[in-house]
């Protein structure tokens, strides 16, 4: 009988635990940065996913580490941040795994964390790159249109919003969204006091990733 290796038995438990799930953690990590940063900003997203696109998710979102066999329980990973982004040669490993067996993380600069993250995720993916996504992508074209592709919700230094993705045999595991800093369009309005407008624009987006990720 062939014996199991611990990344197959981890796929295992993964579709065993999550047929039919619907449910997104906040991934915790190390380095510095502000990992619980836009604390609205999740549950406001959802909020808006189960009212207008049919969705199923609680509220409630737990925190997760990176090397913690926990996120194997969830379907959808959220991470964001300001600053410094760390992975041990373990938690990279484990979130090597957890994407690999069908898991998803979304990871939202908030500002600041871009240049720590490509790092550390040539740890995750060393044979892998960051791919641009055209404004052609199915992502794009869920249950709202963005014709230019990713939104720009806050600016900061007057570039382009770019969403980057790393793919395995042609499944989207892991996007960036870069320059567009989404999280601080779902916080409540009173945060940012972005119009009513951007907020709108912010959160159809976010429902296209979720509603994405869900399909497929």
């Amino acid at each position: 009988m062939k014996q199991l290796t611990v990344p197959t038995i981890l796929c295992i438990f993964f579709v065993c635990a999550n047929v039919g799930a619907q449910e997104i953690a906040i991934l915790k990590y190390k380095g510095g940065g502000d990992w619980y940063s836009n604390p609205t900003a999740l549950p406001n997203l959802i909020r808006f996913c189960n009212v207008n696109i049919g969705t199923d998710i609680p509220e409630k979102t737990d925190n997760v580490e990176v090397g913690s066999l926990t996120i194997f329980q969830y379907p959808f990973l959220h991470m964001t941040g300001h600053g410094n982004v760390v992975f041990s040669d373990e938690e990279a490993e484990n979130l090597q795994n957890y994407l690999l067996s069908g898991g998803f993380l979304h990871i939202d600069d908030n500002y600041g964390m871009e240049p720590y993250l490509r790092k550390e995720l040539r740890k995750v993916f060393p044979n892998k790159e960051l791919e641009e996504l055209g404004a052609d992508h199915p992502i794009f074209k869920q249950e709202y249109d963005f014709q230019d592709g990713l939104p720009k919700i806050h600016e900061h230094d007057g570039k382009r919003p770019q969403a980057l993705g790393i793919f395995d045999e042609g499944r989207l595991v892991l996007l960036f969204t870069f320059e567009a800093d989404l999280g601080d369009g779902w916080e409540d309005a009173a945060v940012h006091n972005d119009s009513e407008e951007v907020r709108k624009k912010a959160l159809q987006m976010g429902a296209n990733i979720i509603s994405y990720v869900f399909k497929h």
